[in-house]
């Protein structure tokens, strides 16, 4: 299993009929990956430039799949460029990974309600490897799932990371989290102040 993967489940098992959206995560899940990546060394941080650094191909396939997307020639990526790149639709992938692999299962709603399925955690090794980091209080994983809304019992002074590089990451996901916030703010006044012009025309 990936952080990433520990990350969807978390936010499923934990969360699971809370406000985090399907493009938060997949700015947290590209964030996951590249602190990942960053761990095996396949990948380092130049300033905020994501450079590559190995020819090995992870066994994971989705980070297999981040690997072979990394952009190969100077002046490189810089880490928020990759998130919102390699972000889109990161979420519905992750999820089909998992319900393949058997790790997820959508549970059916009662006969007569238009109610989309609910997504379950299945009890796996995985699930439960995802809970011991969170109940572990990891700082990496406190930190991505506060980028989407996921809070702890611990505090913020008490999850410290000390990688520079991670630190980056952390904090590129948490600024690309809140400009995701704020373009759907701008939408939704736009549309409120369109719908008040037809209403008074």
């Amino acid at each position: 299993m990936t952080t990433a993967k520990d990350l969807l489940i978390i936010a499923i098992e934990v969360d699971p009929s809370g406000p985090v959206g399907q493009g938060d995560l997949s700015l947290a899940l590209a964030g996951a990956e590249l602190i990942d990546l960053l761990g095996t060394r396949a990948v380092t941080l130049t300033g905020d430039r994501v450079l590559p650094a190995g020819d090995a191909v992870p066994e994971d396939r989705l980070l297999a799949e981040a690997v072979a997307s990394l952009d190969r020639e100077a002046p490189y990526e810089t880490v928020d460029d990759w998130l919102w790149r390699r972000g889109r639709d990161l979420f519905a992938a992750y999820t089909a990974v998992l319900e393949e692999d058997g790790q997820l299962t959508r549970e059916r709603r009662r006969r007569m309600s238009f109610a989309a399925p609910r997504t379950t955690v299945a009890e796996s090794a995985a699930r439960r490897r995802a809970l011991h980091r969170w109940a572990a209080d990891e700082p990496v994983i406190l930190a991505l799932a506060a980028a989407v809304g996921i809070e702890s019992e611990q505090t913020e002074e008490e999850a410290v990371v000390t990688n520079d590089a991670v630190t980056t990451v952390l904090a590129a996901v948490h600024d690309a989290v809140m400009e995701l916030e704020a373009v759907r703010r701008r939408r939704s006044f736009e549309n409120a102040a369109f719908a008040n012009v037809w209403r008074g025309a």
